[in-house]
C-alpha cells in the first residue's frame, strides 16, 4: 500500500502505540481527530497525498475501536480517482467504514459498476472485492448481470473471476430474487470444468448457495463434483500453492462433499461406485499426527466425508470403519480431536444399525466423562445419553449417578434429567426404575425438577405390582435424618396413597408411617405442607378400625392450620376436618387415585426445550422419536433392534374418569403415565391372551392395547434425516382420480397380496391408495400401480412401497430367524412441509410390532426413517396394515398400505440329503401334519420359473430328490415363536400338458405350519404376477430321470 512513505501516519502510529495507558491514547486520537475533521472542512486546500493519509488515519483509528462518524464522503470520493492508489485506499477504506445500508455508497454504484465493467483488470478486482464484502441489495440489482458476465468470460483472467463468483455469491445471498440464476445449470456444469483450483473453490461456495435453495436443477453438477473429488483425493493436477500441508485444497473438498449433501440419493451405479471410493481414500487416509494445522485440515476433510457417508446411507462396513476412526481420535490426550471425535460419534448416532458398533467404545466414553474439560463431559453425557439402550442401560445410568456427586453444578440439572430419562425408558424391571429415581432425588434433590417424580407417582400409580416395593423404600428413604424437600413429596404421596398395604410389616403401622412423615412436617415449604394434609388424612382413614391417638393426632394438626394464611392449606385442612367428622363412609372418597390415562412422558419435552447443536441434537432427537409414537401401545425402543425387550408395566385402559389427584400440582396432572417407554409396540391380542409365549432372550410382558388408536401426539420440529438411499423426485404432474375411498371407517387386515388394504366402504375396486379423513376431495393420486410395489417388496428386501407427488415410501428389510427389521424411508418429495404425519401400524394376531415414531412434521425436500422390529409368533397369512397420513397444506389424505411382512419372511432355505428327506418325509404320517390337494386354475409358467418363484420366497429347490423331472421338491426352515424352528417340506407335482393344474403336497410336525404355508403358496402360484428378479442359486436346469445316480436313484417310488 505504500504506508511507507506517509511520514505522518507513521508517526501517529507510533505516538498511539507509545501510550502509556487508555486515557494517553484517547487523548491521542482525538487530537488526530479534530485535526483531520478540521482538515476536511478545508478541503480546497486539500491535496490527493493529504486526503489519502487522512484517511489511512481514520482506518487505524476505526481498527482500534474508536467510532468513525464523519469524513466518509471524503472516503467515497476516493472510489471515483482515476489514478490506482487512491481508488485503491477508497475502496479498502470504504468497505471496512460503511455498511451495506449506507446511503453514500449509493452515490458510487456508477462508479463501481464502470469499473467492473472496464477493461482495467486491477480496477475490476478492486470494485469486485468490494462488492462481495458489502453489497447490498441496490448492488444486487445493478450490477448482478454484469458480475455473472465476468464470470462466465473465457478473456478474464482467473484471478477476476475467482473475485466475480465470489461478489454474485454474495449479492445472490443478499437479493435472490434480482440475480437471474434460470438456465444456470448448464452454466454450472461449464464452469465445474474450469482447471484453475482458485476459480473452481469460489464457483463451488456459489453452487452450495444454489443446492440450497433448489437442487433439482442441478443434478447435472453431481457427476462433476464426485471427478472433482476424485481428482483432489488422488493428488492430481494440483498445483503446490493449493496444497497445505500435503492435503490438496482441503477447502474445496469440504465444499465438494457439501454440495453433494443436498442431493437425496445418487442412483447412478457408477457415479456411486467411485465416490465410495473416494471417500474410502478419505477415511484411509486420515490419521492423527503432531502438526496442529495439518490435522485441523484433515479433520475438517474427514468430518465432511463422515457426514456424507451417513448421507449416502453407505454399506455397514464403511460405517463401521467410521466408527472405528472415531474411536480412536476419542482415545487421544488431544483434547480438540477427542471432543471432535465425540461430537462425531453422537452424529452417528442416527444412523440405522451403528448403535452396536458404538457401543463397543463405552469404556472409553465413560472414561471421557470424568475429563477435566467440561466441554468433553457434556458431549459424553450427550454421546452416553443417545448411545442408550436396554442392553447397556443399567451400567450407564449407575455410571451417572456416581458421576452425579462429583459434577459440576452447571451440569447437574441436564445429567439428572438425563438419567431420570433412561431409566425410565429402558427399565426391564419397575423395581430398579423406582430405586433410581430415590437415588437421584438423594444425590441431586436440588437438581431434580417436580416433572422427575411427577413421572414416579404416574409409573406407581398404573401398576399395582410395584405400589407395595414403591410404598416401603419411600418410607426406608424417609427415615433418614437429613432429606431433601422433593424426596418429601414424592414419599408423602407414596405413602399417603398406600401405606396401607404395608400395615402387616413390622414398624409399619398407620401410627408408625404417620410419625416418620410428621417429622419432616415443621420444615418443609408451605406448598408440601398441603400435599403432606392430604397423605394424613389418608394414613387415617385407610386405617381401619382408625386409632384413637392417631385420629386425634391428625385432627389437631388440621385445626391448627384451618386459619392458615395460605388460602389451599386452610381449604384443605377445613374440608379434611368435616371428612373425617363423616366417619368410616367417606372412606370411599379418599380411596386411592384412579390410574393415569397414557400420554408422553413429559422430560422428553423438557429436555428437548434446551438450545443445542447439531450433534446433541441427535442424541436428543433419538429419545425423541423413541417417545414420541402415534401407535397403540407405549413402550421403550430397542435402539439397535436387538438384544432382550423391555419389560413393561400392564396397560391399564383409558377410564372415564380421568384421574386429577388433588395432592399432585397442576403442572403434573398433563404429564400422565405412558405404558412404557418410546417403542410403540402393537400386538393385536385380547385382554384374556394377554400373556402371548416370547422368547427365552425376549422376556416381553405384552400390554393389552387400548380399543383405539391414540392421537398423534405433536412431534418436535425434527431436523431432515441425512440418510436418504432412496431418491425424491420433484413432483410430476398427476391426473385427477376417478373416484376417492371414504377411509372414515375402520380396515381390517385381511389375507392376500394386495398392496392396499380391503376398506369397508364401498369403491371403485382400483382405489389404491389414499382416502380422506373429513376434508374436501383431493386428486392425488398415486403414481404406479400399489399392487405391483406390494408384490415386488414380497420377494425383494427393499423397493418403494408407495408414492404420489409429494410423498415417496420406500421400504428397506432384513430377517433373521423370528424376528426381522423393517426400516421406511418416508421423503418429501414437496417445497413445502408436511404436516399432522402419522404412520402407525395394525398388526395381526400373529405377528408383534416394535416401531419407532414418526415426527409430527417433514421439512421440505426431506426424508425421515421408522424402523420396525417384528416378531413372529406363528403362522398366518395375514397382513399387517400401515395407516398412513399427512397434510397437504389443509387438505388431510391418508392411505392403508399392507406391510410386505408376509410367512415367506420368516423361511430360511435348507439344505437335506436324500436320505434325510425321505425319513423326515416318511414320518409324517398324513393329515393334518402332511396335506396335498391338486391345485387348479394356477397361472401357467414353466418349470424353471416356478422353481425361481420357490427361491425367491425363501423356498429351497432341492435338485436332483425327485425322479420326474416334471416335479420339484423343497425343503425350508419356518421360525415362529410357538414352534420355534420347523422344518418344511413340499412337493408339486406339475403335468406337463396342462400347466394350469397341479398336485400340491406340503408337511411339517406343526398342523398350523403346514396349513398357513400350504395355502401361501397356492395363493402365489394363482395370484403372484412373474417374479422380477432371480436369487443366484435358481437352478438353471431340472435334472432327467437319466441324470439320477448314487442316492437321488433311491427315491425313486418312495416320494
Amino acid at each position: 500500500m505504500a504506508l511507507s512513505g506517509m511520514r505522518g501516519l507513521s508517526t501517529f502510529i507510533s505516538d498511539v502505540r507509545n501510550c502509556q495507558n487508555k486515557e494517553a491514547e484517547r487523548s491521542r486520537v482525538d487530537k488526530e481527530l479534530a485535526n483531520i475533521r478540521t482538515r476536511f472542512k478545508n478541503d480546497k486546500g486539500l491535496t490527493v497525498y493529504e486526503k489519502k493519509k487522512y484517511v489511512w488515519k481514520m482506518l487505524y483509528i476505526y481498527m482500534l475501536g474508536y467510532d468513525m462518524d464523519f469524513g466518509h464522503m471524503e472516503t467515497v470520493s476516493l472510489i471515483s480517482a482515476p489514478k490506482y492508489p487512491e481508488k485503491q485506499v477508497g475502496y479498502i477504506v470504504t468497505s471496512c467504514l460503511l455498511n451495506e445500508n449506507h446511503d453514500f455508497l449509493k452515490l458510487v454504484i456508477n462508479t463501481v459498476r464502470n469499473d467492473i465493467i472496464g477493461n482495467n483488470e486491477t480496477f475490476q478486482c478492486l470494485a469486485l472485492t468490494m462488492v462481495g464484502n458489502i453489497g447490498g441489495r441496490d448492488f444486487s440489482e445493478s450490477l448482478a448481470s454484469d458480475v455473472q458476465k465476468i464470470l462466465l468470460s473465457n478473456s478474464c483472467r482467473p484471478i477476476v473471476r475467482k473475485k466475480a463468483a465470489l461478489c454474485l455469491l454474495r449479492l445472490y445471498r443478499k437479493n435472490p430474487d434480482a440475480v437471474n440464476v434460470d438456465g444456470w445449470s448448464e452454466r454450472m456444469v461449464h464452469l465445474l470444468d474450469e482447471r484453475d483450483i482458485g476459480v473452481l473453490t469460489a464457483v463451488m461456495s456459489l453452487l452450495v448457495s444454489l443446492v440450497a435453495k433448489s437442487q433439482d436443477a442441478y443434478w447435472s453438477c453431481v457427476p462433476k463434483c464426485v471427478r472433482i473429488l476424485e481428482r483432489l483425493t488422488r493428488g492430481q493436477d494440483i498445483p503446490q500453492e493449493y496444497t497445505y500441508y500435503g492435503i490438496p485444497s482441503p477447502w474445496l473438498q469440504v465444499k465438494t462433499m457439501r454440495v453433494l449433501q443436498y442431493f437425496p440419493a445418487i442412483e447412478d451405479p457408477n457415479i456411486r461406485k467411485s465416490l465410495f471410493e473416494t471417500l474410502q481414500r478419505i477415511l484411509l487416509g486420515t490419521d492423527v499426527v503432531k502438526n496442529v494445522n495439518k490435522n485441523n485440515a484433515s479433520h475438517a476433510v474427514l468430518f465432511e466425508a463422515l457426514a456424507l457417508v451417513m448421507h449416502l446411507n453407505a454399506e455397514k462396513e464403511m460405517l463401521s470403519q467410521c466408527v472405528a476412526l472415531l474411536g480412536k481420535f476419542i482415545a487421544v490426550r488431544e483434547p480438540n480431536i477427542r471432543y471432535l471425535g465425540l461430537e462425531n460419534m453422537t452424529r452417528m448416532l442416527l444412523v440405522v444399525d451403528v448403535q452396536d458398533i458404538i457401543k463397543k467404545h463405552q469404556a472409553q466414553i465413560i472414561t471421557s466423562l470424568k475429563d477435566p474439560d467440561i466441554s468433553i463431559r457434556r458431549r459424553s453425557l450427550d454421546l452416553l445419553y443417545g448411545m442408550c439402550d436396554v442392553t447397556n442401560a443399567k451400567e450407564i445410568v449407575e455410571e451417572l449417578l456416581q458421576y452425579l456427586t462429583k459434577a459440576d453444578f452447571g451440569i447437574r440439572e441436564e445429567l439428572a434429567l438425563k438419567a431420570a430419562i433412561l431409566s425410565e425408558s429402558f427399565a426391564t424391571d419397575l423395581d430398579w426404575y423406582v430405586d433410581v429415581i430415590l437415588q437421584l432425588i438423594e444425590k441431586a434433590g436440588d437438581f431434580v425438577s417436580d416433572d422427575i417424580w411427577y413421572r414416579v407417582v404416574q409409573f406407581v400409580t398404573n401398576d399395582e405390582h410395584l405400589q407395595v416395593y414403591a410404598a416401603a423404600k419411600a418410607l426406608d428413604y424417609l427415615d433418614k435424618p437429613a432429606v431433601h424437600e422433593t424426596m418429601v413429596k414424592l414419599a408423602g404421596y407414596l405413602l399417603g396413597e398406600y401405606s396401607h398395604l404395608l400395615a402387616r410389616r413390622p414398624g409399619c403401622t398407620p401410627k408408625d408411617i404417620f410419625d416418620v412423615i410428621y417429622d419432616k412436617f415443621a420444615v418443609v415449604s408451605i406448598g408440601t405442607k398441603a400435599l403432606l394434609l392430604s397423605a394424613f388424612v389418608k394414613i387415617l382413614l385407610h386405617s381401619q378400625p382408625q386409632d384413637p391417638d392417631l385420629r386425634e393426632r391428625v385432627l389437631e394438626i388440621f385445626k391448627r392450620y384451618e386459619c392458615s394464611v395460605d388460602a389451599e392449606v386452610q381449604q384443605r385442612c377445613i374440608e379434611y376436618l368435616t371428612l373425617c367428622a363423616k366417619g368410616p363412609s367417606m372412606v370411599d372418597i379418599m380411596a386411592e387415585m384412579p390410574k393415569f390415562p397414557v400420554r408422553q412422558s413429559a422430560l422428553l419435552k423438557k429436555a428437548g426445550d434446551a438450545e443445542r447443536d447439531v450433534a446433541e441434537e441427535s442424541a436428543t432427537k433419538l429419545r425423541v422419536q423413541q417417545q414420541n409414537s402415534t401407535a397403540l401401545v407405549v413402550v421403550e425402543p430397542q435402539s439397535n433392534g436387538a438384544g432382550p425387550p423391555i419389560l413393561t408395566p400392564s396397560a391399564a385402559p383409558v377410564q372415564k374418569k380421568q384421574a386429577s389427584p388433588s395432592d399432585l400440582p397442576p403442572s403434573a396432572h398433563p404429564a400422565a403415565l405412558p405404558v412404557g417407554n418410546g417403542h410403540t409396540e402393537v400386538s393385536a391380542v385380547t385382554a384374556e391372551d394377554v400373556s402371548v409365549p416370547s422368547l427365552p432372550e425376549d422376556p416381553v410382558t405384552e400390554p393389552t392395547p387400548p380399543p383405539e388408536p391414540a392421537p398423534a401426539p405433536s412431534g418436535a420440529n425434527l431436523l431432515a434425516d441425512l440418510l436418504a438411499p432412496l431418491a425424491i423426485e420433484a413432483p410430476p404432474g398427476y391426473a385427477a382420480p376417478d373416484s376417492i375411498v371414504d377411509s372414515s371407517q375402520d380396515p381390517g387386515p385381511s389375507a392376500g397380496t394386495s398392496g392396499l388394504a380391503p376398506m369397508q366402504s364401498s369403491g371403485p375396486a382400483d382405489a389404491l391408495a389414499l382416502a380422506l379423513y373429513d376434508g374436501p376431495s383431493t386428486k392425488v393420486q398415486p403414481i404406479g400401480s400399489v399392487e405391483d410395489w406390494f408384490n415386488a417388496l414380497v420377494i425383494k428386501d427393499s423397493g418403494i412401497l408407495y408414492e404420489d407427488p409429494f410423498v415417496q415410501i420406500g421400504i428397506k428389510s432384513d430377517w433373521r430367524g423370528i424376528q426381522g427389521r423393517l426400516v421406511l424411508f418416508l421423503g418429501n418429495k414437496h417445497n413445502a412441509s408436511l404436516t399432522n404425519v402419522r404412520a402407525v401400524v395394525l398388526p395381526p394376531p400373529h405377528l408383534r410390532f416394535k416401531s419407532s415414531p414418526v415426527p409430527d412434521t417433514i421439512p421440505p425436500r426431506a426424508q425421515v426413517q421408522c424402523p420396525f422390529d417384528v416378531f413372529c409368533l406363528r403362522a398366518s397369512r395375514e397382513t399387517a396394515v400401515l395407516e398412513f397420513s399427512y397434510n397437504n397444506g389443509n387438505i388431510p389424505v391418508s392411505a392403508q398400505l399392507k406391510l410386505p411382512v408376509l410367512i415367506n419372511k420368516f423361511l430360511q432355505p435348507v439344505t437335506v440329503s436324500a436320505n434325510d428327506f425321505v425319513a423326515r418325509w416318511r414320518a409324517l404320517a398324513g393329515p393334518p401334519l402332511k396335506l396335498q390337494e391338486v391345485v387348479r386354475n394356477v397361472r401357467p409358467m414353466p418349470l424353471i420359473e416356478m422353481a425361481n418363484l420357490f427361491n425367491s420366497l425363501h423356498i429351497g429347490v432341492a435338485t436332483g430328490l425327485d425322479p420326474n423331472e416334471n416335479n420339484i421338491v423343497s425343503a425350508t426352515t419356518f421360525y415362529s415363536e410357538s414352534a420355534q424352528a420347523t422344518l418344511c417340506l413340499i412337493r408339486v407335482e406339475t403335468d406337463p400338458s396342462d400347466r394350469t393344474q397341479l398336485r400340491l403336497t406340503v408337511g411339517s410336525q406343526d398342523l398350523t405350519t403346514t396349513y398357513e404355508l400350504m395355502e401361501y403358496i397356492k395363493q402365489q402360484l394363482i395370484d403372484t404376477p412373474p417374479p422380477t428378479m432371480v436369487s443366484p442359486n435358481v437352478p438353471t436346469t431340472i435334472p432327467t430321470n437319466s441324470e439320477l445316480t448314487g442316492p437321488a436313484a433311491l427315491l425313486n417310488g418312495l416320494i
